[in-house]
């Protein structure tokens, strides 16, 4: 598929301004493991193959292993993730798919269990950011492939 738009160009300030979500993200000390699994959930969940690219590309470059990304759509199945992985993964499905789905308190109460208040906003930030950049790529076919990981440091 080809490139529709190049929106990095095209409104160089919007741009800019989701740069910066990102990196409030980043800086807000979440682990970068639990990050890049959140950010190939919401990928998978939206169909975003630019992002899965990156993203898997990302997570083995800092040490994931293949089984646990292979085994991430299924994760409730699969024993290989923590119990705080296991809380962000769900609040980052449900607040995903928030059209679909009620953001319980069951499962506010659950995440809460392994998120302090200000690590709540930040996971939540990291979640639309991701669902951002989703559409970015998907509504304007950002070319798939090309992303080379930089080491983690």
């Amino acid at each position: 598929m080809n490139t529709r738009i190049d929106y990095r160009k095209a409104s160089p300030d919007a741009y800019q301004a989701m740069r910066g979500l990102e990196a409030a993200v980043h800086r807000a000390r979440l682990e970068h493991a639990l990050l890049e699994l959140v950010k190939m959930r919401v990928s998978q969940i939206n169909g975003c193959a630019y992002c899965l690219d990156m993203h898997s590309k990302d997570a083995r470059a800092a040490g994931e292993t293949e089984q646990r990304l292979y085994l991430l759509p299924a994760w409730r199945e699969a024993p290989l993730y923590s119990a705080r992985e296991r809380a962000a993964l769900a609040w980052a499905e449900a607040v995903t798919q928030v059209s679909m789905n009620e953001l319980s308190d069951t499962l506010y109460a659950d995440v809460r269990e392994h998120f302090n208040e200000k690590e709540m906003v930040d996971l939540t930030l990291a979640i639309i950011a991701i669902n951002g950049w989703n559409r970015l790529a998907i509504a304007f076919r950002a070319d798939v492939g090309g992303h080379v990981a930089q080491p983690v440091g």
